[in-house]
């Protein structure tokens, strides 16, 4: 039976200081996604240095968010009891859909400094998200944590922090889906002109339907459980994206479309 790795999640100690990987993990991401987008800057008539503090911009959004969301997706109560501990990201706990909130305040400041459309800087950096995701997903297996549900496939994992039970090795099956899979649909789909707001379209909807699916291999947040019947809430969060993806693709083709009959 596999076991999960007992990695050390305190990457580098530094006597009191210490860098954990799942913090390697973020800034791998952010610079990983400056260098591409500085790559597919052709897309939109930014300078390296409006694209470096666009990615500066979308970080704080990440962060900020994605504590916030996580504090009131998940751990509400908890908020309530100590507000303080919205401030305590050392203790662990982000959650995506605060986050993926979070980036868009930050791409609508950004576009108001900037003047720039909200989905023309959306389009552009979404093919790059799937970069931070993957990482992300790699830090959750590192730390052990966010395990899947107890199976007995034959690549189950035990996770020791959960039990001694065989379980899905959920947060590898995010790795791969919303990372790897996402990010090559999303590369090959922006490669050419697509009407505005069609990329995004297209990540609201490929991650939604990843995430609804990979949830039912998934333990439910202890916290929470099931939300409602065998639903947890990573999937009902999902819903909207997923009818926002399919909103978002079918007005992008259709005011093309319109666009070009008139």
């Amino acid at each position: 039976m596999l076991i999960q790795p007992n990695i050390d999640p305190v990457a580098i100690h530094l006597g009191s200081f210490s860098i954990h990987w799942y913090g390697l993990m973020y800034l791998f991401s952010f610079l990983c996604g400056w260098a591409i987008l500085s790559y597919r800057k052709q897309s939109i008539p930014f300078t390296r240095e409006q694209i470096a503090d666009l990615v500066c911009f979308v970080a704080f959004g990440v962060v900020l968010g994605g504590r916030i969301g996580y504090m009131v997706f998940y751990a509400w109560p908890i908020l309530l009891d100590s507000p303080l501990s919205l401030f305590k990201i050392w203790e662990g706990g982000m959650s995506f859909h605060g986050g993926l909130i979070g980036v868009m305040i930050a791409l609508f400041l950004y576009g108001q400094k900037t003047k720039t459309p909200f989905f023309a800087l959306a389009d552009f950096i979404a093919p790059v998200i799937p970069i931070g995701l993957a990482a992300g997903r790699i830090g959750n297996f590192i730390n052990d944590e966010l395990w899947g549900r107890v199976t007995d496939v034959p690549w189950a994992i035990i996770f020791p922090a959960a039990d001694s039970r065989p379980r899905h090795p959920s947060s590898l099956y995010e790795f791969f889906l919303e990372g790897v899979v996402l990010f090559i649909m999303l590369w090959i789909f922006s490669r050419k002109p697509k009407p505005r707001a069609a990329v995004s379209g297209l990540f609201l909807l490929g991650y939604g339907i990843f995430r609804f699916i990979i949830e039912f291999f998934r333990e439910p947040d202890v916290q929470l459980g099931f939300v409602v019947n065998s639903f947890s809430e990573g999937q009902l969060l999902s819903l909207p994206m997923i009818a926002g993806g399919l909103s978002l693709l079918m007005w992008a083709y259709m005011r093309k479309k319109h666009e070009t009959v008139s």
